[in-house]
């Protein structure tokens, strides 16, 4: 079947969660979390949770964990990059049963679009672990916005869709 005729079969209305990663963001300054709720409101789904944690693998991957298999997606915003704080990827990696290589190559190609050759320093990744999509993206708010819009918002209802079979 073509990929014009999935999306066809696409799920609308999912529940998501947002998960801040990060020691100095508050919910008056989150405006990567702010801007991903808003993105997702505005497509039709619905923001269940939301969170801001430490730059600490054991409590980003504890909330993580809290809530899969209770709503379709997680999108984690920060802790991605190369600073010795940044732990996102270690912290939610070992949570999927199935990682989708593509999302991180995708995102670093439209990064590289955008900011150059200082793209290779992220280390966005996504996966899935049963019927949850799970993404970690960067903090900043432009690369937020470029994650959703280019990549999460226009396949997650097809994602949803076949972790539903």
């Amino acid at each position: 079947m073509p990929v014009h005729e999935h999306k066809q079969h696409q799920r609308e209305h999912l529940r998501v969660a947002v998960i801040t990663a990060s020691d100095t963001r508050r919910p008056e300054n989150d405006s990567s979390g702010t801007l991903i709720r808003d993105l997702f409101e505005t497509a039709g789904h619905q923001v269940e949770h939301y969170e801001i944690v430490p730059d600490d693998a054991k409590r980003i991957a504890a909330a993580a964990e809290s809530q899969i298999g209770r709503l379709d997606a997680i999108v984690i915003t920060g802790g991605t990059g190369l600073a010795p704080r940044d732990c996102t990827v270690e912290a939610i990696r070992p949570l999927f049963t199935r990682e989708l290589e593509g999302f991180g190559e995708l995102f670093r190609m439209l990064s590289y679009h955008e900011i150059g050759s200082a793209a290779m320093m992220s280390r966005a990744v996504a996966g899935v672990r049963g019927k949850t999509f799970i993404a970690a993206v960067p903090g900043s708010t432009a690369a937020c916005r470029l994650a959703m819009e280019k990549l999460i918002l226009p396949e997650l209802g097809h994602i949803a869709e076949l972790l539903a079979l």
